[in-house]
């Protein structure tokens, strides 16, 4: 099989997963490409956000058709995130992948934990 292919499959099985559960998608993504396509820890966060973009613009696209989108909320929220995300992507650099392989572990557990628990 491709690795096109397989990247596409992946894909989408993440949007899927994405969609349904209302989640950007790096959280399924950077595991599947460190874990099984062998991409460095750096490539796999940055790529993810790359292809979070037009995905979350799609399912909010349908989200807010169907009335579930809090706009002003959601206005306040992207302010915010341009921000941080801008930031974070600086320290990220700056970051050994060893590390943000641990701290991305790290937080899926504390986020599942929590979830679970709540």
């Amino acid at each position: 099989m491709s690795e096109r292919l397989k990247f596409s499959g992946a894909g989408f099985v993440v949007g899927i997963l994405s969609g349904l559960l209302g989640v950007g998608g790096g959280i399924f993504l950077v595991p599947i490409m460190v874990t099984y396509f062998n991409i460095t820890q750096h490539i796999a966060q940055a790529t993810s956000m790359a292809v979070v973009i037009p995905t979350a613009l799609v399912s909010s696209a349908i989200y807010g058709f169907h009335g579930n989108v809090d706009v002003d909320l959601s206005l306040n929220l992207i302010v915010g995130s341009i921000c941080g995300a801008s930031l974070g992507a600086r320290v990220m650099k700056k970051i050994p992948a060893i590390r943000l392989k641990q701290l991305f572990g790290i937080l899926l557990i504390v986020v599942g934990l929590k979830m679970v628990l709540a």
